[in-house]
């Protein structure tokens, strides 16, 4: 049998141990790997052979979660990065180069933010932000003759606005360029964006596929659906041939299924070395397995702490789809049928200072730069993720600076209210 259910996935996907061989996937933890000749390394060097030469590029470990995350996706290949910034940078910059322009949502993380509106750009990458929630007119009118790729985030971080994932493929494909997804948020348990038109997803694995505080990852997964060769001039780097590894086109020799992660690899990885170390590789496959379990308890808390806060005399407002007249309900209802995630935003009556003054309170939550772990944690984005916004960028992130984010742990959701009816005690 191979077309198991994803939770089956989450524990025997991307490893299938021969007879004798470890039950969990081998920690490799070499720089180097021995051959016999040099003809046989420079099969390797030459992309005309698979197998490993320097873990700068690739490492056993690292391949076999890779290929976890890629069937939970339902994508034709995937690499891991160092970090979900990582992931993102190279999701983009391995189809666009200074000169070149991307339209992207709004509301996304505060660090993408940066990486897109102030690093890329000084590359020479340029990017315009619209609302998740545009007019076509306005959606169409951001597309240049520049422009290479879209790129959104299925549930923000932490505006928590849904993406109409189809709509914003439409657009894309209607302009000749992939969708990138950010999953982030919503994991392949609760979204597969592949099935609604994206071609992209990355994720940071230092969230929810870890779970645990214990690892900072990225993860790249191409869909192998997007046609580049019906836009050669678009992408060159992908549809004429590689000079530095001596004239290969990476979509004649490695087809649409593996051009994409094959060039990330050859070129982005070899030359930027942003790889995750293989011991963070294996823990994070370990956590794979439970990710299934975990985001059902996550959601569940999630959704009890949000009930709890729209009730509450103190709470001006609360944003969480799964929420009974959210504003992304409906669109939650689409894409998100097996929930959501555990994170809640909520903004409360009062002042900045009120919101920090709530979050000093708590005793059970954890005031930390972190956000989809076991443990439930809190931060305040306007004085941190998001600290280099200006009010307006914020307003259009869909952020205020009385915005709270809680993510919802693992403990029982009970003591988690608890904690916060408490704080929010005068």
């Amino acid at each position: 049998m191979s077309n198991f259910n994803i939770e089956t996935n989450c524990i025997r996907g991307g490893y299938t141990p021969q007879n004798g061989e470890p039950r969990q996937i081998p920690i490799v933890q070499s720089t180097t790997f021995k051959y016999d000749t040099s003809e046989d390394m420079a099969k390797l060097f030459d992309l005309e052979a698979s197998g490993y030469f320097y873990t700068r590029l690739q490492n056993p470990t690292n391949d076999y979660a890779a290929a976890k995350i890629c069937k939970l996706e339902g994508g034709s290949a995937a690499m891991l990065t160092s970090s979900g910034q990582a992931a993102s940078f190279f999701s983009i910059f391995n189809i666009a180069s200074a000169g070149d322009h991307v339209v992207c949502s709004s509301c996304i993380y505060g660090g993408t933010y940066n990486l897109f509106s102030v690093t890329m750009k000084r590359m020479g990458i340029d990017f315009t932000f619209i609302s998740p929630e545009c007019t076509d007119e306005e959606f169409n009118s951001a597309f240049k003759e520049n422009t290479k790729a879209v790129f959104a985030e299925t549930i923000a971080n932490p505006a928590l606005t849904v993406l109409d994932i189809e709509r914003f493929a439409n657009f894309a494909h209607a302009h000749g360029v992939p969708l990138i997804v950010d999953n982030t948020f919503a994991t392949p348990i609760n979204c597969r964006p592949f099935e609604w038109g994206a071609d992209i997803v990355v994720h940071s694995t230092t969230k929810y596929m870890d779970g645990h505080s214990a690892l900072v990852g990225g993860c790249i997964v191409d869909s192998g659906k997007f046609d580049w060769t019906k836009y050669p001039d678009k992408f060159p780097g992908l549809c004429t041939p590689d000079e530095s590894y001596h004239g290969i086109t990476y979509t004649e020799r490695f087809g649409l299924e593996g051009a994409y992660i094959t060039k990330a690899t050859a070129q982005l990885m070899r030359d930027l070395g942003s790889i995750q170390s293989p011991q963070n590789a294996y823990l994070l496959n370990l956590s794979l397995e439970s990710l299934h379990v975990r985001m059902k308890r996550h959601c569940e808390n999630g959704l009890a702490v949000a009930k709890f806060l729209s009730n509450h005399p103190k709470v001006e407002s609360v944003k969480y789809c799964d929420l009974e007249g959210d504003k992304y309900h409906e669109l939650a209802k689409k894409y998100l049928k097996n929930g959501s995630c555990g994170v809640v935003s909520f903004e409360i009556k009062g002042t900045r200072e009120d919101a920090e003054k709530i979050m000093k309170k708590l005793k059970l939550a954890i005031i930390a730069t972190h956000v989809a772990d076991a443990q439930t944690c809190c931060l305040h984005p306007a004085s941190s993720t998001h600290r280099q916004m200006s009010d307006d960028e914020l307003s259009r992130a869909g952020i205020s600076p009385k915005t709270i984010r809680f993510s919802c742990g693992l403990e029982n959701s009970a003591d988690i209210i608890a904690d916060l009816a408490q704080a929010l005690e005068d």
